[in-house]
């Protein structure tokens, strides 16, 4: 069975919206100050030598405008190789590859995902599926790329709605830049007093 991450860069108030997509959004790559090249092989080291991605339809189209013109590197030539499992209505339009659309039962698509062989899946960015993951338990850990910075507006992480739920830390590491980045497990349902 294949592990799902969720993984996901953070300011400290809990926004992952990181581009100018939407005009209302003042700061556009507010990550790019903090980036290092310690974090950046800590991430890849998370992403692994092979792994598929799981995407909203929006994150799919930001990405597939990015990635295939990006200069060559490990980052690049990874995500572009990994075959990119995408949520969408619009199954003809998907044109970077590999790439393959989610039918209208998204959950039980994931799950027969998840139930093949292959490498694990990262869904990155695509929030609106963050929830859906989580209610169905096909989250197995969350990773969070902490910034030292607060934005005060912007996408949140979590939705309102989302489930209730624990998690352990898996593990930490803190980079001199101030980003943290920290591994959670699902835990199963909120533990209260």
């Amino acid at each position: 069975m294949r592990k799902l991450r969720i993984m996901e860069h953070i300011s400290l108030d809990g926004v992952i919206q990181h581009s100018a997509d939407d005009d209302k959004f003042p700061y556009s790559d507010w990550t790019a100050p903090y980036r290092t090249p310690a974090g950046r092989d800590a991430i890849l080291a998370v992403y692994g030598e092979s792994f598929d991605l799981l995407l909203g339809r929006r994150t799919y189209d930001i990405w597939s405008g990015f990635w295939p013109k990006a200069p060559s590197s490990p980052m690049t030539d990874g995500i572009n190789a990994a075959k990119k499992y995408v949520a969408t209505h619009r199954p003809e339009s998907l044109a970077w590859g590999p790439s393959e659309a989610l039918g209208p039962d998204l959950v039980e698509d994931i799950r027969r995902i998840k139930s093949q062989d292959g490498p694990s899946l990262t869904l990155s960015g695509s929030s609106t599926l963050t929830s859906t993951l989580l209610e169905h338990g096909l989250a197995d850990e969350v990773l969070l790329i902490v910034y030292p910075v607060l934005l005060g507006t912007g996408k949140r992480f979590f939705a309102e709605g989302t489930p209730a739920r624990s998690f352990e830390l898996a593990s930490t590491e803190a980079f001199p830049s101030g980003i943290i980045l920290s591994t959670y497990k699902v835990a199963g349902p909120l533990k209260t007093g």
